[in-house]
């Protein structure tokens, strides 16, 4: 075996800075000429520290950035209108895309991928979505869904909104 540090984290093997046990043919062929790993030596594990303490200064930054992101998505409530059936099932559905949207409108820049939606909504009322914001922080917003007034005429609630 060969003790190794990791320089990038490698998914089913270890994260970034972890000392590990490794074959030795599996750190010479394939860690270390990716510059993933580097052999454990005194001087390494010293700049490897110093590299770390730096790392987890800036990931703190992150995150108190990050959890005043959060904080304020916590406090969104968006209501997203549909027309719907009697029994307040929506015709279509609300995506991830629509909520992303509405989002946007807001203005924040979330991307669709995080919002974690197990499956387009599909009923009328409220519901709490997670949006995955860092590592494993979340943050959660409200969506009501609500029932789309049909206008009287035929003509949209723009152009009524105008005359």
């Amino acid at each position: 075996m060969m003790k190794v540090i990791l320089l990038e984290s490698v998914e089913k093997v270890g994260k970034k800075g972890d000392v590990l046990n490794v074959a030795p043919g599996f750190a010479r062929n394939y860690l270390i000429p990716r510059k993933l790993a580097m052999e454990v030596t005194p001087s390494n594990i010293k700049m490897v520290e110093m590299r770390q303490q730096a790392l987890k200064k800036k990931e703190e930054k992150e995150r108190l950035s990050y959890q005043e992101q959060i904080n304020k998505l916590n406090e969104v409530h968006l209501e997203i209108r549909r027309r719907s059936s009697e029994k307040d099932v929506i015709f279509g559905s609300v995506s991830a895309a629509d909520i992303q949207e509405e989002l946007a409108r807001l203005g924040f820049e979330i991307d669709k991928k995080k919002i974690m939606l197990d499956e387009p909504i599909k009923r009328l009322g409220t519901f709490t979505i997670p949006i995955k914001i860092y590592h494993d922080e979340r943050a959660e917003i409200k969506v009501t869904v609500s029932k789309e007034e049909p206008t009287t005429s035929g003509s949209t609630a723009e152009e009524q909104k105008n005359s």
